[in-house]
Formats: structure tokens, sequence, C-alpha cells
């Protein structure tokens, strides 16, 4: 399942604010505010990646000690 974030704004700074707000909390940017044909800004983020990859059991990596 991808995970995917969406701004939809009335004004280019309202775009830049709602992206601005996803990428403070944990996304990474996608695609900058753009100005659509139907009159309305748009951005996309998605989750940024974790340094960590998972493993089986969903705990992420074990060190040996």
């Amino acid at each position: 399942m991808a995970i995917r974030a969406s701004i939809q704004a009335d004004s280019e700074d309202e775009c830049v604010e709602g992206l601005a707000r996803l990428v403070d909390a944990g996304f990474q940017p996608v695609m900058m505010p753009r100005y659509m044909t139907d009159g309305r800004w748009m951005a996309r983020a998605v989750p940024a990646p974790t340094t960590k990859a998972p493993t089986e059991n969903g705990r992420g990596p074990v060190a040996a000690g």
C-alpha cells in the first residue's frame, strides 16, 4: 500500500504552508505547489524513508552483541 498526501488550496501561499506542515510531520515532497487548470493549487508528499528497515517481526534490525 502506498501512502500519499495531497494539499489542495485556493492560493499558492496556502499550498506552500500546507506542504510545509506535512514536511514538519515527517513527509517528503514529491510534487511542489503547482497551479492546476481548474483554478486550484496542488502539492503532494509521501512519508520520508526511515533509516532502519524493519525485519520479519517488524521490530527493526537486531545488533549482535
